[in-house]
């Protein structure tokens, strides 16, 4: 007799003995395929990587251990470099603040966001500003926070602080930090309000105690690391130190313990909170998915006497000489990154964005950036190489030099913007450097290599028809953030 039917809705033991010997084998082979299927369907899916961004102010390429300050003492970042990755070409996308952070927080060039110079030409946003990040930008924090990730933003933001500008307004859950510089105070001629202290978009304290900044800052960080453990998490360190004072902030453990003044007892204060945030993470049990970048927004500006360091780079912050805009980098991330390595490879503060839109598994961004995807330079994969063909060297709104491979040219120009004022210098010929050898810019070698020289004005031409250059706006641009009556953050009445 031919075997009976099966039961619908039996189990697949049930079936199996119901069906012909011939028959059994395959029917059993089916039914551990399904149940593997079952299995693997059940299994959670993977958490994605915390991640995390610790960015000084001002601080300088040689200002560090890993990089080769032998005045201040680092050794979380000593550690933090042995057990991670040394980015040694990190180009920030300016030389100072304002359109460095906004290169950072959309992936994209300042000039093509629009946060170039302020209303009135400057090179920074100013308190009570009409101008600030435009709100249709999508940030890192927005498209995290889109993918599930708990967002905070902790310290200097300097990207607008008028309210549809803040960082509440641009992806993140929480803030608590200064909205500009810490130099931004009342002064003459600048009727500006005390330097505020805001929690989410109320000021808190006005004026804030600056010596206390950083060591605020880390309890801040590490208190948000032990409360969102459990959920994937984006936390945004922006330091306000070493800053933009003559005489750099600090909290009493650390004033007059270095061996460079004021300048100095910051820089070790801001490794002592890299240190604290780190453990954070270790306490945690997140060593081993999470991923931190330390680095700053440019390089250390000139002050008389002389406080950070560039070394061995040429020039300082506030211009585009290697000094100005190549910060140091560093990023842990135990099990994902190998340890005590380096890249020499160029690489860019934009490159966040997509990279970590990446290993978060969120969808890009609708607007066109310049950052790229760095995973495999990161993760250290043999064949890897910058996805840069070039990068673009403005200050403000003028386009002053090209780098593609080892060559950087500075472009040949009857005047040249420098300073956050943006002040027009004499003119200058065309120079061309091999930045890989000689980072101090100090040969030129375009006299030698002209076909380079030609390639790289060919570069410049390019990004001027989709960036812009000084007066000449570029096909790619989109506009800046605008309120039509700014107002000072002060304190509530209630408070004051």
């Amino acid at each position: 007799m031919p075997p009976s039917p099966a039961p619908s809705g039996g189990s697949h033991a049930r079936v199996s003995r119901r069906l012909t010997p011939a028959l059994a084998p395959a029917a059993a082979l089916l039914a551990a395929l399904t149940l593997a299927c079952l299995s693997r369907a059940a299994a959670p899916t993977p958490r994605p990587p915390n991640l995390i961004v610790l960015l000084c102010d001002n601080l300088g390429y040689g200002d560090i251990a890993p990089f080769g300050s032998t005045l201040h003492r680092t050794p979380e970042l000593d550690r933090m470099a042995r057990e991670g990755l040394r980015l040694t070409h990190l180009y920030a996308a300016s030389g100072v603040c304002t359109p460095s952070r906004a290169a950072l927080m959309t992936g994209s060039y300042p000039r093509r966001v629009n946060l170039h110079r302020n209303a009135r030409g400057g090179a920074v946003l100013q308190p009570v500003e009409p101008i600030g990040l435009h709100p249709a930008e999508e940030t890192i924090a927005e498209l995290l926070r889109e993918r599930g990730y708990a967002t905070a933003m902790i310290g200097k933001w300097h990207l607008g602080d008028q309210a549809p500008f803040l960082p509440t307004r641009q992806g993140f859950e929480s803030y608590l930090g200064v909205p500009y510089s810490d130099d931004m105070t009342p002064r003459e001629g600048q009727p500006w309000p005390e330097l505020p202290l805001l929690r989410n978009e109320e000021v808190i304290e006005a004026p804030v105690d600056r010596d206390q900044l950083t060591r605020r800052e880390a309890e801040a960080a590490v208190r948000f690391i032990q409360e969102h453990r459990e959920r994937p998490f984006f936390l945004y360190v922006a330091h306000a130190m070493p800053g933009s004072t003559r005489a750099p902030y600090s909290s009493p453990a650390f004033r007059g313990r270095s061996r460079n003044g004021a300048w100095g007892d910051a820089v070790e204060e801001l490794d002592w909170a890299a240190g604290q945030i780190l453990a954070a993470v270790r306490a945690a049990g997140l060593a081993e998915n999470t991923l931190v970048v330390w680095t700053s927004d440019n390089g250390a500006p000139r002050r008389d006497p002389v406080q950070g360091s560039n070394r061995p780079l040429g020039g300082w912050g506030y211009t585009t000489s290697e000094g100005g805009m190549r910060v140091p980098g560093i990023v842990w991330a135990p099990g994902r990154v190998p340890a005590g390595r380096e890249c020499t490879e160029l690489t860019t503060l934009m490159d966040l964005l997509p990279t970590f839109v990446r290993l978060a598994g969120a969808r890009p961004p609708a607007n066109r950036i310049d950052g790229r995807d760095i995973w495999p330079l990161l993760a250290g994969e043999p064949a890897a190489r910058s996805p840069h063909e070039a990068f673009l060297y403005y200050h403000g709104d003028q386009l002053q030099a090209v780098r593609s491979g080892p060559w950087k040219l500075h472009l040949a120009l009857p005047a040249r913007a420098t300073g956050t004022a943006g002040k027009a210098a004499g003119p200058r010929p065309a120079r061309l450097h091999d930045v890989t050898r000689d980072p101090a810019e100090s040969e030129d070698l375009a006299a030698r290599h002209p076909e380079v020289v030609a390639r790289l004005e060919r570069a410049a031409e390019a990004a001027r028809v989709e960036l812009g250059d000084t007066d000449r706006p570029g096909r790619g641009q989109r506009p800046a953030g605008w309120v039509a009556d700014p107002r000072p953050l002060r304190l509530p009445a209630a408070t004051r």
